[in-house]
């Protein structure tokens, strides 16, 4: 583990932005591996020890969208920003929803309404560390508007977003029960989304 050294102003942020790619957050310390990124920091997130220079039970959130999927061991990488929050810091993770999750030939997980049970130390047979508590979970249909605009004609984008208006609030009633038995009804989720807090 190599201490990285930031700029004072760098170094007083409290929100870290794992994976910015071209969508920096002006409020976090931005990390990124590919140079071509708006990254203020460039780290391989595929090897959690390079998060560990960062300071650590400093940030009151990360957020990681659409990066978990493509990393090898997300279970260490969690147990890294574990380390860097503060007790009671907020993780917001943004992943395809194992329904639609290896749509992209980079992604090497599914996730679904399981996925928390992992982080969760009263579940011994399924537990990897570290613990941190689900807040939240929400399920999307569709999310990505802005690619939908640059491939189909606007009039079918405007069919997809009645259809994600109807079927994510119905989805998010039981996203266990969607997950496990309707999803692929209606042709898979683009989204799952986890919101969770590392105990104080």
């Amino acid at each position: 583990m190599t201490e990285i050294t930031l700029s004072p102003e760098l170094a007083s942020r409290t929100v870290l932005n794992l994976g910015c790619g071209q969508y920096p957050f002006p409020e976090a310390l931005n990390v990124d591996v590919i140079p071509q990124s708006k990254a203020d920091v460039l780290l391989d997130l595929n090897d959690p020890e390079a998060l560990l220079g960062l300071p650590h039970n400093h940030y009151e959130k990360i957020t990681m969208f659409h990066v978990l999927e493509h990393l090898s061991d997300p279970f260490k990488t969690l147990k890294s920003c574990a380390e860097l929050l503060k007790p009671g810091g907020i993780l917001r993770i943004q992943v395809p929803h194992a329904s639609r999750g290896f749509t992209h030939a980079e992604h090497q997980h599914g996730f679904d309404v399981s996925f928390p049970y992992y982080l969760n130390p009263k579940l011994p047979a399924f537990y990897y560390g570290p613990t941190l508590e689900l807040v939240s979970m929400r399920l999307d249909w569709a999310v990505r508007f802005d690619v939908y605009r640059m491939v189909v004609p606007s009039w079918q984008v405007s069919i997809i977003q009645v259809i994600n208006a109807l079927i994510t609030p119905l989805a998010n009633l039981s996203p266990g029960f969607c997950s496990r038995i309707w999803c692929y009804w209606v042709g898979g989720f683009e989204q799952i989304e986890y919101i969770l807090r590392k105990q104080a």
